[in-house]
């Protein structure tokens, strides 16, 4: 790691947190803390108290006040310079794991444009260039102990991913609550945070007496860090470490997906991205379900990503013999949502909280996905393929779950049902809490400011309006 300014204060509490992976941010990251919080201790705009069931509006969005948590955080991260340039990460990556072969090496131009686009980015704050330059170099490491291990264990490529099940749709749609459904059936294998973050164990990741499961161990403190540091946003997405994550993690091992959207402005990355053909990024999605499938076993795949749904030829061509479950909503509900999260997580992630910026960025965004959908939605064949409305879901969810087994070809039994319900009662946003959003109080908008620009999308599907 080549860092070009650093305190020795900061790097005793950075550097581990650079080697071991455990943040994720807005929906798809978590940053990293030292410090801790008392559990009910609240940022300024808080409503209320932490109870099940709680109601919370975030009042302070467009004026935030900072905790003096966050306030040291960001006066620690301010001390370091990093070095985003592709050498300095592959580096960085061949010393920590001891190893040298990434593979095919067509990634390098993703990464160096990944870097490129940070440095552009001018007001992503010193937590965020931390946070990303730790992330840039997680994935390095893991590539290459993914190359490790296919190269000492070539058999693994010959693993069958037979009839996963593959859930695909908008970003804050459902898909997660969905993912999370069905993987509560045992017979399905998914994949939790503290394994996506960690797909092939290092060394010091051995069990022992004292921690049978490291890995998990040091999600488990990531989450904790993560909700010292913004106690709200477990109440927007859970990053627990058994909480089941996107495939996107894999994705990411290749330097491609949409993921570095979510963390940064990055325009020119979109651009890239859009007109590059993503069937080698899918193809290195499939080689992680492989390795995974090698190292912990278990049965047919149900995974999950927003981005499928833009990405529907590369998924179909790679694997051929999914049941493609793809959820739709009313794109306001779902806009609200990103801008929100958006903007809350800007008062740690950026020099500015600037509701203009995910305006200007993520409805335009939203339109780019769901345009795609539409566009290539009938080459899912029909037999495999369940769509998924919210308005149906939230009324008869049981219908639907009957219907996606049925194209699975997996029985669903009463006791298989039963552990869904119980699962779907765990997770009720009624019961652990929510935040409430507010379009016109936070970015000067209304439902149908936004939903004007997405009559395509309700023209082709029967998708209900749901916001008012």
């Amino acid at each position: 790691m080549r860092i070009l300014k650093h305190s020795g204060a900061l790097m005793r509490w950075l550097t581990p947190h650079l080697i071991k992976p455990a943040y994720l941010w807005v929906g798809q990251r978590s940053f990293f803390s030292p410090f801790r919080l008392p559990s009910h201790r609240w940022e300024s705009g808080m409503a209320g108290g932490q109870t099940k069931g709680e109601v919370f509006d975030i009042t302070d969005m467009l004026t935030p006040v900072l905790t003096e948590l966050q306030q040291a955080a960001l006066a620690g991260a301010a001390q370091a310079r990093f070095d985003f340039s592709a050498d300095a990460i592959l580096g960085a990556a061949q010393a920590q794991t001891g190893l040298s072969d990434f593979g095919a090496m067509d990634f390098v131009e993703r990464l160096e444009l990944w870097c490129q686009c940070v440095k552009d980015d001018g007001f992503l704050s010193p937590i965020s260039h931390a946070g990303l330059w730790t992330m840039f170099l997680r994935y390095a490491c893991d590539r290459l102990r993914v190359e490790d291990i296919c190269k000492r264990h070539p058999e693994i490529l010959d693993i069958a991913i037979d009839r996963p099940i593959i859930v695909a749709g908008p970003p804050r749609s459902g898909t997660t609550h969905l993912l999370g459904l069905l993987s509560a059936d045992q017979r399905l294998r998914s994949l939790p945070w503290w394994e996506a973050i960690a797909p092939v164990p290092a060394a010091a990741d051995a069990p022992t007496a004292d921690d049978p499961n490291p890995r998990w161990t040091r999600a488990a403190a990531g989450w904790e860090q993560q909700d010292a540091m913004m106690p709200l946003f477990k109440y927007m997405h859970e990053f627990s470490p058994d909480h089941i994550s996107e495939d996107i993690e894999l994705q990411a091992l290749d330097f491609s997906s949409y993921l570095l959207e979510w963390m940064a402005l990055v325009p020119k990355w979109r651009d890239y991205y859009l007109s590059h053909d993503q069937g080698g990024t899918y193809a290195y999605l499939k080689k992680g379900l492989q390795v995974l499938t090698f190292l912990r076993g278990g049965g047919r795949w149900v995974i999950k990503c927003p981005q499928h749904m833009e990405q529907l030829p590369a998924l179909r061509a790679t694997f051929p013999d999914a049941t493609y479950v793809i959820t739709h909503r009313d794109p306001v509900a779902s806009i609200r949502s990103t801008l929100s999260m958006w903007l809350y997580a800007s008062r740690i992630l950026r020099t500015k909280s600037d509701p203009e910026e995910p305006k200007g960025y993520w409805i335009d965004r939203y339109r780019i996905l769901l345009a795609r959908c539409v566009r290539d939605h009938h080459l899912l064949p029909p037999e495999q393929t369940v769509d998924v409305y919210f308005h149906q879901w939230i009324k008869n969810p049981d219908s639907i779950l009957g219907e996606i087994y049925a194209k699975a070809d997996i029985p669903l039994d009463a006791a298989t049902l039963a552990t869904l319900h119980q699962y779907h009662a765990d997770h009720d946003p009624g019961v652990k809490g929510r935040v409430v959003f507010n379009l016109e109080r936070d970015f000067g908008l209304t439902a149908e400011d936004i939903r004007k620009d997405f009559d395509f999308y309700f023209n082709h599907f029967p998708v209900e309006r749901e916001v008012k």
